[in-house]
């Protein structure tokens, strides 16, 4: 019998005083993205956050509150995405990040994937509620 797992990942949705939000664009497939990545096995859930946007930004964060949990139904991730604020640090480029860029509602709903999309704009949500969705990689599915 096969036990399936899942990995637990975070992403910071960063905003700035001008209502928009940090994306990076990966060097592995070219796609933008809220900052994040896998939680290793040692570490909180905030430090990991913090940890995966220095690593791909070079700024510093803190957590505000939890604003989605999203799992990717094909690969088996959950993801914790987090609006932040930043509290330090200059951008930067890294290993897995290609560009920096900071995007308003439209263009997050133009040039980002569904699934990616509505992890940003969940952010912007006022009701404080987190949402729970899921997805297969690209686009969002009602269950």
């Amino acid at each position: 019998m096969t036990t399936s797992r899942h990995s637990v990942s975070v992403a910071a949705a960063i905003v700035d005083d001008q209502d928009r939000v940090l994306v990076i664009q990966r060097r592995d497939n070219g796609k933008w993205q809220p900052p994040g990545g896998v939680l290793e096995l040692d570490e909180s859930i905030t430090e990991g956050l913090a940890r995966e946007v220095r690593e791909e930004t070079g700024l510093e964060v803190q957590a505000e509150r939890l604003t989605g949990v999203y799992k990717n139904l094909k690969l088996g991730v959950v993801a914790l995405v987090f609006r932040a604020i930043r509290t330090g640090g200059t951008e930067t480029l890294g290993e897995e990040t290609a560009a920096i860029e900071w995007w308003d509602t439209a263009t997050i709903q133009r040039r980002s994937d569904p699934a990616f999309a509505v992890r940003l704009l969940d952010a912007f949500r006022g009701d404080g509620a987190p949402a729970v969705r899921s997805h297969d990689g690209l686009n969002l599915i009602d269950r």
